[in-house]
């Protein structure tokens, strides 16, 4: 499979809740840039489907993106390519990829409990 990304990616273990055609899923972000991530994930998508979803970042607080689905395997998850950043989801995923790079070769991790409030 040759390469697309155009931007690094970090390994990563992140808290996710994404919302899609089929519904409301929870998910576990495994890899993130400043152009994408990889969601594991039981929950069924299409290529092309627009998914919502958050990430919950450090302070508690959660970052909320939409994305693109550019590919995805049955049963297993699927990568999205961000749409639509506005200043402050940029601002916020920059903070949380800085942080990961810090944490150094081991997945960095965040996880809490993901009961819809």
């Amino acid at each position: 499979m040759d390469e697309r990304r155009s931007k690094p990616r970090l390994s990563v273990s992140l808290d996710a809740v994404w919302h899609g055609e089929a519904g409301r899923q929870s998910a576990r972000v495994t890899d993130l840039s400043e152009g994408g991530c990889y969601m594991d994930t039981v929950g069924e998508v299409l290529k092309g489907e627009i998914v919502a979803f958050r990430i919950l970042l450090p302070d508690d607080d959660w970052l909320y993106l939409e994305g693109e689905v550019k590919h995805h395997r049955q049963g297993f998850g699927f990568g999205v390519q961000f749409v639509d950043l506005n200043d402050e989801q940029t601002t916020k995923l920059q903070m949380l990829l800085r942080l990961a790079n810090e944490s150094g070769p081991e997945a960095f991790t965040i996880s809490a409990d993901l009961v819809e409030e």
